[in-house]
Protein backbone atom coordinates (compact mmCIF):
# COMPACT_ATOMS: atom_id res chain seq x y z
CA UNK A 1 0.00 0.00 0.00
CA UNK A 2 1.27 3.61 -0.64
CA UNK A 3 2.14 5.96 2.07
CA UNK A 4 1.24 9.22 2.59
CA UNK A 5 3.46 11.72 3.87
CA UNK A 6 1.84 15.60 5.22
CA UNK A 7 3.74 18.67 4.76
CA UNK A 8 2.78 20.76 7.73
CA UNK A 9 4.22 23.86 6.49
CA UNK A 10 1.44 26.29 5.18
CA UNK A 11 -0.40 25.65 9.17
CA UNK A 12 2.78 27.39 9.66
CA UNK A 13 2.18 30.00 7.10
CA UNK A 14 -1.19 30.52 8.42
CA UNK A 15 0.69 31.07 11.80
CA UNK A 16 3.36 33.44 11.06
CA UNK A 17 0.82 35.74 8.79
CA UNK A 18 0.16 37.38 12.42
CA UNK A 19 3.10 35.99 14.19
CA UNK A 20 1.46 34.23 16.75
CA UNK A 21 1.14 30.88 18.25
CA UNK A 22 -2.04 29.11 16.64
CA UNK A 23 -1.96 27.45 14.16
CA UNK A 24 -0.05 24.92 15.32
CA UNK A 25 1.99 23.10 13.10
CA UNK A 26 3.28 20.49 15.46
CA UNK A 27 -1.00 19.78 16.73
CA UNK A 28 -1.77 19.80 12.93
CA UNK A 29 1.07 16.95 12.88
CA UNK A 30 -0.35 15.02 15.50
CA UNK A 31 -3.79 15.08 14.17
CA UNK A 32 -2.27 14.09 10.72
CA UNK A 33 -0.87 11.14 11.89
CA UNK A 34 -3.84 10.43 14.40
CA UNK A 35 -5.81 10.28 10.87
CA UNK A 36 -3.18 7.49 9.53
CA UNK A 37 -0.76 9.76 7.92
CA UNK A 38 2.25 7.68 7.65
CA UNK A 39 4.94 10.69 7.51
CA UNK A 40 5.20 14.43 8.57
CA UNK A 41 7.07 16.88 6.23
CA UNK A 42 8.26 20.39 6.95
CA UNK A 43 10.51 23.08 4.94
CA UNK A 44 13.47 24.69 7.38
CA UNK A 45 13.94 27.66 4.44
CA UNK A 46 16.70 29.97 4.89
CA UNK A 47 14.52 32.81 5.62
CA UNK A 48 12.14 30.88 8.06
CA UNK A 49 8.96 32.48 6.15
CA UNK A 50 6.94 29.00 7.48
CA UNK A 51 8.50 26.50 9.77
CA UNK A 52 10.59 27.80 12.38
CA UNK A 53 13.29 26.30 14.15
CA UNK A 54 11.23 25.64 17.47
CA UNK A 55 8.84 24.02 15.22
CA UNK A 56 11.17 21.14 13.64
CA UNK A 57 12.76 20.60 17.15
CA UNK A 58 9.31 19.97 18.55
CA UNK A 59 8.38 17.63 15.82
CA UNK A 60 11.07 15.63 16.00
CA UNK A 61 10.14 14.95 19.66
CA UNK A 62 6.81 14.51 19.06
CA UNK A 63 6.48 12.54 15.16
CA UNK A 64 6.17 8.83 15.48
CA UNK A 65 6.04 7.90 12.15
CA UNK A 66 8.42 9.43 10.38
CA UNK A 67 10.11 12.85 10.40
CA UNK A 68 11.18 14.41 7.11
CA UNK A 69 13.04 17.54 6.83
CA UNK A 70 13.02 19.15 3.64
CA UNK A 71 15.97 21.70 3.22
CA UNK A 72 18.53 23.33 1.03
CA UNK A 73 21.68 21.76 0.85
CA UNK A 74 23.56 24.77 3.07
CA UNK A 75 25.93 24.40 5.45
CA UNK A 76 23.92 25.86 8.57
CA UNK A 77 21.05 23.35 7.59
CA UNK A 78 23.39 20.22 6.98
CA UNK A 79 24.62 21.80 10.56
CA UNK A 80 20.58 21.42 11.76
CA UNK A 81 20.21 18.13 10.55
CA UNK A 82 22.78 16.27 11.80
CA UNK A 83 22.11 17.59 15.33
CA UNK A 84 18.25 17.30 14.71
CA UNK A 85 19.07 13.79 13.29
CA UNK A 86 15.54 13.60 11.68
CA UNK A 87 14.17 10.18 10.02
CA UNK A 88 14.86 11.38 6.64
CA UNK A 89 16.20 14.54 4.52
CA UNK A 90 15.11 15.77 1.30
CA UNK A 91 17.42 18.25 -0.39
CA UNK A 92 15.37 21.09 -2.10
CA UNK A 93 16.56 23.75 -4.11
CA UNK A 94 15.92 27.23 -2.79
CA UNK A 95 15.36 30.43 -4.15
CA UNK A 96 14.00 33.50 -1.73
CA UNK A 97 11.68 35.19 -4.15
CA UNK A 98 9.80 31.94 -4.75
CA UNK A 99 6.21 31.42 -3.15
CA UNK A 100 7.30 27.76 -2.94
CA UNK A 101 10.02 25.13 -5.04
CA UNK A 102 9.98 25.63 -8.38
CA UNK A 103 11.17 22.58 -9.68
CA UNK A 104 13.77 19.75 -8.71
CA UNK A 105 17.25 19.92 -7.39
CA UNK A 106 19.60 20.19 -10.01
CA UNK A 107 21.89 17.03 -8.79
CA UNK A 108 23.72 16.04 -12.66
CA UNK A 109 25.19 20.10 -12.57
CA UNK A 110 26.32 19.86 -8.48
CA UNK A 111 27.30 15.91 -8.47
CA UNK A 112 30.65 16.56 -6.65
CA UNK A 113 28.94 18.92 -4.25
CA UNK A 114 25.46 16.65 -3.39
CA UNK A 115 27.58 13.81 -2.91
CA UNK A 116 30.03 15.37 -0.27
CA UNK A 117 26.54 16.53 1.79
CA UNK A 118 24.97 13.06 1.64
CA UNK A 119 28.23 11.66 2.53
CA UNK A 120 28.36 14.05 5.60
CA UNK A 121 24.39 13.46 6.34
CA UNK A 122 24.79 9.62 6.33
CA UNK A 123 27.76 9.91 8.29
CA UNK A 124 25.34 11.18 10.60
CA UNK A 125 22.92 8.92 10.55
CA UNK A 126 20.57 10.34 8.59
CA UNK A 127 18.91 9.17 5.22
CA UNK A 128 18.46 11.70 2.25
CA UNK A 129 16.37 11.90 -0.11
CA UNK A 130 16.82 14.20 -3.52
CA UNK A 131 14.13 16.37 -5.35
CA UNK A 132 14.02 15.74 -8.72
CA UNK A 133 12.66 16.67 -11.57
CA UNK A 134 11.49 13.05 -13.55
CA UNK A 135 14.06 13.20 -16.30
CA UNK A 136 16.64 9.90 -16.82
CA UNK A 137 19.33 12.51 -16.33
CA UNK A 138 18.83 13.73 -12.77
CA UNK A 139 17.61 9.81 -11.57
CA UNK A 140 20.49 8.77 -12.69
CA UNK A 141 22.50 11.32 -10.88
CA UNK A 142 20.77 10.60 -7.42
CA UNK A 143 21.72 7.12 -8.01
CA UNK A 144 25.51 8.22 -8.76
CA UNK A 145 25.80 10.36 -5.56
CA UNK A 146 24.19 7.85 -3.03
CA UNK A 147 20.76 9.08 -2.49
CA UNK A 148 18.52 6.59 -0.62
CA UNK A 149 15.25 7.94 -2.18
CA UNK A 150 14.28 10.24 -5.13
CA UNK A 151 11.29 12.48 -4.80
CA UNK A 152 9.75 12.97 -8.13
CA UNK A 153 8.54 16.83 -8.94
CA UNK A 154 5.12 16.42 -9.76
CA UNK A 155 4.58 20.23 -10.54
CA UNK A 156 4.62 20.19 -14.54
CA UNK A 157 1.93 17.47 -13.77
CA UNK A 158 0.19 19.50 -11.79
CA UNK A 159 0.27 22.55 -14.13
CA UNK A 160 -0.22 20.77 -16.52
CA UNK A 161 -2.53 22.27 -19.71
CA UNK A 162 -5.34 20.28 -20.76
CA UNK A 163 -5.23 16.27 -21.01
CA UNK A 164 -2.75 15.27 -23.55
CA UNK A 165 0.06 17.14 -21.46
CA UNK A 166 -1.63 15.54 -18.15
CA UNK A 167 -1.19 12.35 -19.83
CA UNK A 168 2.79 12.82 -21.06
CA UNK A 169 3.70 14.68 -18.02
CA UNK A 170 2.13 11.84 -16.59
CA UNK A 171 4.13 9.54 -18.46
CA UNK A 172 7.40 10.94 -17.99
CA UNK A 173 6.73 10.13 -13.79
CA UNK A 174 5.91 6.53 -14.26
CA UNK A 175 8.93 6.32 -16.73
CA UNK A 176 11.05 7.96 -14.02
CA UNK A 177 10.13 5.73 -11.31
CA UNK A 178 10.61 2.70 -12.62
CA UNK A 179 14.25 3.74 -13.65
CA UNK A 180 14.55 4.97 -9.79
CA UNK A 181 13.35 1.52 -8.48
CA UNK A 182 15.71 -0.09 -11.08
CA UNK A 183 18.43 2.06 -9.78
CA UNK A 184 17.39 0.81 -5.77
CA UNK A 185 16.27 3.73 -5.02
CA UNK A 186 13.06 4.55 -2.95
CA UNK A 187 10.34 6.78 -4.86
CA UNK A 188 7.87 9.31 -3.78
CA UNK A 189 5.72 11.36 -5.66
CA UNK A 190 5.03 15.15 -4.56
CA UNK A 191 4.36 19.06 -5.36
CA UNK A 192 0.83 20.12 -6.34
CA UNK A 193 -0.64 16.72 -5.68
CA UNK A 194 -4.54 17.59 -4.90
CA UNK A 195 -7.36 15.56 -4.28
CA UNK A 196 -8.44 15.73 -7.90
CA UNK A 197 -5.33 14.67 -9.95
CA UNK A 198 -3.94 12.64 -7.50
CA UNK A 199 -6.37 9.98 -8.48
CA UNK A 200 -4.34 8.90 -11.89
CA UNK A 201 -1.26 7.80 -10.02
CA UNK A 202 -3.31 4.49 -8.65
CA UNK A 203 -1.96 1.71 -9.06
CA UNK A 204 1.42 2.53 -9.94
CA UNK A 205 3.28 0.27 -7.88
CA UNK A 206 6.84 1.85 -8.18
CA UNK A 207 5.38 5.36 -6.48
CA UNK A 208 5.73 3.89 -2.46
CA UNK A 209 4.66 7.45 -1.31
CA UNK A 210 2.76 10.26 -1.78
CA UNK A 211 4.27 13.55 -0.32
CA UNK A 212 1.32 16.52 -0.36
CA UNK A 213 0.61 19.78 1.84
CA UNK A 214 -1.08 22.53 0.79
CA UNK A 215 -4.34 20.53 -0.56
CA UNK A 216 -4.34 18.70 2.65
CA UNK A 217 -3.91 21.99 4.66
CA UNK A 218 -6.74 23.54 2.63
CA UNK A 219 -9.16 20.87 3.14
CA UNK A 220 -8.51 20.84 6.60
CA UNK A 221 -9.78 24.47 7.11
CA UNK A 222 -13.33 23.51 5.77
CA UNK A 223 -13.61 19.84 7.29
CA UNK A 224 -10.48 19.65 9.68
CA UNK A 225 -7.17 18.04 9.04
CA UNK A 226 -8.42 14.36 10.36
CA UNK A 227 -11.10 13.99 7.61
CA UNK A 228 -8.72 16.05 5.16
CA UNK A 229 -5.67 13.48 5.97
CA UNK A 230 -8.75 10.22 5.73
CA UNK A 231 -9.94 11.35 2.87
CA UNK A 232 -6.15 11.96 0.90
CA UNK A 233 -5.24 8.14 2.41
CA UNK A 234 -8.79 6.58 0.39
CA UNK A 235 -7.52 8.46 -3.03
CA UNK A 236 -4.44 7.18 -3.16
CA UNK A 237 -5.32 3.95 -1.74
CA UNK A 238 -7.85 3.40 -4.75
Amino acid sequence: MPKLSVNVDHVATVRQARKGFEPDPVTAASLAELAGADGIIAHLREDRRHIQDRDIHLLRQVVTSKFNLEMAATEEMIRIAVELKPDLVTLVPEKREELTTEGGLDVRSRLEYIREVISRLKAGAVRVSLFVDPTPEQVAAAREVGADLVELHTGTYAEAQGEDEARRRFEELVTSACEARGYGLGVAVGHGLTYRNVKRFRGVAEIEEYSIGHSIVSRAVLVGMKQAVREMIRLING
